[in-house]
């Protein structure tokens, strides 16, 4: 287990005892970033903190997010092929105010970033063996990561509610290998929470 892996196990463990006294929410989503892969789906679990709190929702949730997409390059005759796979695993604590039938909120977390490159294919490559074995060696990378997200829930029917959030993902902290991909980013989460 990775010290990230163990940071956010840890982190959780703070809060279950609380967070069984309230109601669960499990949301599915739509993702786009500003990064390579763009596209993605998202799975969270929120649950609250302070349940008899009428106008205040404050809570913790975890969010695991996936991307995966394949980058093609062509240049001066050589093409080359890899499937690039982004997942990460998080945890927020969330702060919101109840507001009719919307609900805007803020959260700040912690969370692991894990990136796989795979390549596919290299063809029309004139050169040593040890060059071609390096392009179609598999690559990873993990970091720590920071996140802030602004959002807003709408409840119109009392058990399921449809959102929209913004969240900003800083991997700056762990240091990340791959320095082609943006270590600050952001991305639109579309989806819906079903409460139990």
């Amino acid at each position: 287990m990775s010290k990230a892996h163990f940071l956010i196990l840890t982190f959780i463990s703070c809060f279950l005892p609380v967070a069984t006294l309230a109601q669960v929410e499990v949301g599915v989503s739509y993702e786009l970033r500003d990064e390579q892969p763009q596209n993605g789906f998202g799975l969270r679990i929120e649950t609250g903190l302070l349940p008899n709190i009428p106008l205040l929702h404050m809570g913790v949730r975890a969010h695991f997010s996936y991307f995966n997409d394949e980058n093609k390059l062509t240049e001066q005759g050589l093409t080359y092929s890899q499937d690039i796979t982004n997942y990460d695993l998080g945890i927020q604590a969330i702060a919101g105010i109840n507001i009719g039938l919307v609900e805007p909120y803020i959260g700040l977390g912690l969370g692991t970033e894990n990136i796989h490159i795979i390549p596919n294919s290299v063809t029309n490559l004139a050169g040593s063996n040890d060059l071609y074995d390096a392009l179609l060696s598999k690559k990873n990378d993990q970091n720590l990561y920071w996140n802030a997200s602004v959002g807003a829930k709408v409840s119109i029917i009392p058990v399921l509610k449809p959102f929209i959030e913004y969240r900003y993902t800083d991997t700056e902290i762990g240091n990340p290998k791959f320095k082609q991909f943006n270590a600050k980013t952001g991305r639109i989460v579309v989806g819906i929470a079903l409460r139990l």
